[in-house]
């Protein structure tokens, strides 16, 4: 340990200051609902989501955790070298990002440098690939779904004389996107790893959003007759408790990087034999996503607000419903998402049932690219980074 000991002490600062930074970034998919109803003012806002990603993990699972540190990179090819070059490019990019207002997803920038840095050090082999068999498997079943989307949307849209195209293209989008999680809970399929995480890049949005839409049908349906001064004082209370449980999944999924690395960090240099998370990492995580929460990223606020679609009481109420149930599920099944993903998508489910010309459709397709292109950005940042660390440890030493 003593010639890791200074290294190690590095890995774990960073690691700590990747999960201050997510915290920052990802403020605004706690607080983005809340702050654009004027439920509660940002500062009182960011305290309480601050709060709420604090208890997530305690609340929740540390699965996201085992995710990060085990199925992604062999843990037998994790150094400490490769652990710390994954931390730098992946918080350089979120840094950045956050400074623009672009809400980048710390959990992708984070997987796609580890992938980055392993191969660089170890080759491809070092990356968990997933089974070609599951993803035949997963391919095929999303194509069904998707069918049956197709069918019964267009089918409705027929019967009430809509635009059956369009209808069927988003039955199709969201019976693909929905029969994948809905064959994991029924265990029919077995989904881990970075192919887990590559599909629930456009899975978690399409959820969120089809969640939030179907809600909010619900909520104004049963609502109908109800002045807007009345729906405000019911559904503001409730708007910020969906808010409260949207954040600890936020602290149970994205609070959960930081845990993961320092863990494999600490298995690296032999200091722990298995991967288990000490008790003392997972508060020192919780405690540095606070912080930053509290903080806030307040251009990724004012964009997530105000720039996607314009939202009133009870549709935040259903955006925050929607992205917290969504949070749990993925969560629970150690999936690590992004939770600007989830929360996005909600948002635009709830602005679509104004109709499509009620999203800033350019917003939506910024963040989308963004998503995209997180994990092999970052994966590129780390493999050149390592080998730059590489090439100037000759002349360092």
């Amino acid at each position: 340990m003593t010639g890791f000991e200074p290294l190690i002490v590095f890995g774990i600062v960073l690691a700590l200051v990747l999960n201050f930074l997510n915290g920052m970034a990802d403020a605004a998919q706690g607080i983005a609902t809340v702050v654009a109803t004027r439920a509660l003012s940002p500062f009182r806002a960011v305290l309480l989501t601050g709060f709420c990603n604090m208890i997530g993990p305690f609340l929740l699972t540390t699965a996201v955790a085992a995710t990060i540190g085990t199925a992604i990179v062999n843990p037998g090819a994790l150094t400490p070298q490769i652990i710390i070059v994954a931390m730098l490019a992946s918080t350089a990019l979120v840094f950045l990002a956050t400074r623009v207002g672009l809400p980048l997803s710390s959990s992708h920038a984070l997987i796609g440098g580890l992938i980055g840095a392993g191969i660089a050090a170890s080759g491809i082999g070092a990356v968990i690939w997933p089974d070609a068999g599951v993803i035949l498997d997963t391919f095929a079943w999303a194509l069904a779904g998707a069918v049956v989307g197709a069918v019964v949307v267009g089918a409705i849209a027929a019967a009430f004389e809509g635009d059956i195209r369009l209808a069927a293209l988003i039955g199709a989008i969201c019976g693909g996107a929905l029969a994948v999680p809905l064959l994991i809970l029924l265990g029919v399929l077995k989904i881990t790893g970075l192919l887990a995480v590559v599909l629930f890049i456009f899975i978690s949005p399409v959820l969120g959003a089809t969640v939030a839409f179907l809600f909010d049908v619900l909520v104004s349906h049963l609502f109908r007759n109800s002045r807007q001064d009345r729906m405000k004082r019911i559904f503001s209370p409730l708007q910020i408790v969906a808010c409260c449980f949207q954040a600890a999944g936020h602290g149970a999924n994205d609070g959960m990087h930081a845990v993961g690395v320092i863990t494999a960090l600490l298995v690296s240099a032999g200091i722990l034999s298995t991967f288990a998370v000490p008790l003392w990492v997972l508060l020192c995580s919780v405690a540095a996503i606070g912080l930053g929460t509290c903080f806030g990223g307040w251009k990724i606020v004012d964009r997530m607000a105000k720039g996607i679609t314009k939202i009133r009481p009870y549709q935040g109420f259903c955006a925050g419903t929607a992205g917290s149930m969504t949070l749990a599920l993925v969560t629970t099944h150690g999936i690590p998402v992004s939770s600007n993903h989830v929360i996005s998508g909600a948002i635009v489910g709830v602005g679509v049932t104004r109709g499509k010309n009620a999203v800033q459709w350019n917003v939506v397709r910024e963040m989308m690219i963004a998503w995209v292109v997180t994990i092999p950005l970052a994966a590129v940042c780390a493999w050149a980074g390592y080998m730059l660390c590489m090439l100037a440890a000759p002349l360092i030493l």
